[in-house]
């Protein structure tokens, strides 16, 4: 069975072990084995504990990347305009090694509106920088680096509005897209 990384912010949420849970389910009923980076010996929201190192969760986290076949990513702005810079260190790492990109947002405003959103509250540090305007779900070096990696864009929200943070039906149709890809690559291979 094909295994998921499955990447993004979501370790944050006060529920992570139970939305990690959820998540898992939903890759098992699309054949995927989810690994979710779940760092259950440490609180979320309360920091880490001397004993608990941040180069352990980093090593544990990459040894977990290195036992993946695909990443999903949860590409869902993250405190900012964009996605979580975690999340990107974790995409450039699979694109770097070949393996298939897959990545969602649960975000339906595209990257440029969130930008200028975000500018018109915390201005730029120097006036006249460019917003990039492609009409793209995020930057485009992470749309294409999904796109490169999976062969298709970041999914988004069906109906082009935007569902709450934790919501999992734009991750559940991530998921399936995999699925079929990577059956397809699968039979056009044999």
């Amino acid at each position: 069975m094909i295994k998921a990384y499955l990447a993004g912010p979501d370790v944050f949420l006060p529920n992570a072990v139970e939305h990690a849970q959820r998540k898992i389910e939903i890759c098992t009923k699309y054949g995927i084995t989810g690994l979710a980076p779940l760092n259950q010996d440490a609180e979320p929201t309360s920091g880490l504990s001397a004993d608990i190192k941040w180069t352990d969760i980093f090593h544990k986290d990459i040894e977990m990347m290195e036992a993946s076949d695909i990443i999903i990513a949860n590409l869902t702005p993250f405190r900012g305009a964009s996605a979580d810079a975690g999340t990107l260190v974790e995409i450039g790492w699979f694109l770097g090694r070949g393996k298939p990109i897959f990545g969602y947002s649960n975000s339906a405003r595209l990257f440029d509106r969130r930008s200028k959103d975000q500018t018109s509250v915390i201005p730029d540090p120097m006036r006249g920088i460019a917003v990039e305007g492609f009409d793209l779900p995020d930057n485009l070096m992470i749309a294409g680096a999904v796109l490169e990696g999976g062969g298709a864009l970041i999914t988004l929200p069906e109906l082009g509005q935007d569902e709450p943070f934790d919501a999992l039906s734009v991750f559940e149709r991530c998921v399936s897209l995999a699925a079929d890809k990577l059956v397809s690559r699968k039979d056009s291979a044999s």
